[in-house]
Formats: structure tokens, sequence, C-alpha cells
């Protein structure tokens, strides 16, 4: 008797060039070449004498009888992967795999003690970590958890607030010795303030202060810009370009070592959220538990 579902592979690869978008992602992703993944594509189609795919040479879309394999095939997929996650763990050893997406600022300075622990506490767990300041799309990228900064708008998504972090403004005693110390908000604007520009919006994002009791949102003006990683403002402050705002578990370090100087230490108070995301449909495994709970505990 021959196998009955020798052809998942190509049911994976079959998901895997919709949520991607094209036969070259797709092979980029599954590590393959564009002419396997488009034989895989249409052995599925001969298996099911059916066309799954509209192909030109511009774009890729789903027939009638793609988009209701795609649904079924992606709920089956998904069952199976709920059952192997309720096994793994179960009297024994906790094994499998988490992905990981963090920003640059918690995958550089809040993981890698959490990560640590986890190791030493579960040797068998393989994990994956990505630091990007991007939003990944959690579901279509395949992984389990991502650290978010801010307001999250994805009701789909289930959140687990880790911490509120707070804020502060600094600058490099070089910059301080030429320019001075700004005496009040209104004064930044004689400074030359690194800004950070929002990957979603292009925009640079305002820095949060306090003044006289009061929530000020200031948004910074320089001729000096960063985008992609936020931690490029805080070189450029220590360098002695600028006062940027950053957080306090970043540049605590900074300043007791007298690299960096706390600028309008009475405009402090404000913080940032940070949230561990995942999506609310998918069961999380015995290993993802066990991350997402070391992860909250260890937080302040």
């Amino acid at each position: 008797m021959g196998r009955r579902f020798d052809h998942l592979g190509d049911v994976e690869t079959f998901i895997a060039v919709v949520e991607r978008g094209s036969l070259t992602a797709a092979a980029v992703a599954l590590a393959t070449t564009p002419s396997v993944i488009s034989r895989a594509i249409a052995r599925l189609e001969a298996r099911l004498g059916a066309q799954l795919l509209r192909r030109t040479t511009r774009s890729l879309g789903l027939t009638d009888a793609g988009r209701l394999y795609l649904e079924q095939t992606r709920a089956a997929l998904a069952q199976i992967d709920e059952v192997e996650r309720s096994i793994q763990g179960e009297g024994g050893e906790v094994t499998g795999t988490v992905r990981i997406s963090a920003p640059t600022t918690y995958g550089h300075y809040r993981l890698p003690a959490v990560l640590a622990r986890f190791r030493q506490q579960y040797p068998a767990v393989r994990i994956e970590l990505n630091i990007t300041n991007r939003n990944v799309d959690l579901a279509a990228e395949g992984f389990d958890f991502a650290i978010r900064q801010g307001a999250l708008k994805d009701s789909g998504m289930v959140a687990r607030k880790l911490e509120d972090a707070a804020v502060c403004l600094v600058a490099s005693p070089a910059y301080l010795a030429r320019h001075g110390a700004p005496a009040s908000v209104a004064e930044l604007e004689r400074h030359a303030c690194l800004s950070f520009l929002l990957p979603s919006t292009g925009r640079a994002i305002a820095w949060q202060l306090r003044e006289e009791g009061r929530d000020v949102d200031w948004t910074p003006e320089s001729p000096l810009q960063v985008s992609d990683d936020v931690l490029g403002v805080l070189s450029l402050a220590e360098a002695g370009l600028g006062i940027c705002q950053a957080y306090d578990f970043i540049v605590t370090e900074r300043l007791q070592r007298g690299a960096l100087v706390e600028v309008l230490p009475a405009s402090r108070g404000r913080s940032r959220p940070f949230s561990l995301i995942h999506a609310g449909q998918r069961r999380l495994s015995a290993a993802g538990r066990a991350f997402a709970s070391l992860l909250q505990n260890a937080q302040p």
C-alpha cells in the first residue's frame, strides 16, 4: 500500500508560494530554486486535476480552486501543528524550536540575559532569534513571537505586557562642553537633537518629555537623521554629534562610566511600553510557553 500523503511537501511549497507572493521568493524561503518550486506546483495541480495558480510574467494569483485548497490545507496543517505542540513536553524534556523577532533595543540589551537563563533550563530547545526593527508578519514568516514597542493595533494578536521602559535625554561630555546644556524643553530648539525616523511612517519619532508636571511630545528637527536602527542615534550622541532620547536600560552603563551625561533630568518621567505578542489562533508549544513565562518573569 502506497503512502497517501507523500505530496505534503508540495502542499507546503504551494502555501509558501502564496504567502511569499512569487516562485522566486518562495525558493529563497525554502532554500531551493524557482524551477524546483515550479515542478512542485505542477505535480500538485496534476494530482488534483485543477489549476491552483494563475501565473503571468508580472503577477501570481489564486484560482477559485486554489483559494479553496489554500484555506483547507492551511487549516489541516495548523491542526497537525497544534497536536504536535500539545504533545511536546508531556512528561519529558521540553524540546522543539522557538522563533522570535525582536527590535534592536531588546535584541541587544534585554534578551541576551533571558536567553542565557532559558538555555540553561531548556537545553534541548532551539532558539531562532531575528533582530530587526521591521514589524514582521508572524503567520506568513513563521514566527512564534515578536516583541513590539508601543500601542498594538492588531486585534488578532495576543499581547503580554513586558514593561514600561523609562526614557531620558543624553549627550556626550564633549558635546555639552562645546554647546552647553539646555535648561528647558524650549532650549532644545537651539541644539543638535538627533532624530530617528519611524520605518512605518518615515517621520521623526516624537520625544516623550515632562515639563512642569505635564506630558509634552516634542519632535526633534535635525539635519542628521537615522533610520532603520534606532541604536544609531545613541552611537551618534556618544560621538558628540548631539542629544538623543534613549531607554534607561540602554544608557545606564554609559552614564555610569561617563561616556554620556543625562540632559534635562527634570523632563524625565515618561516611558514606552514593550509587549510580547503571538498569534491568537495558534496554540503555543511547551517550549513557547516556557519562553513566554521566563521572559515575563524576568522583566522589572
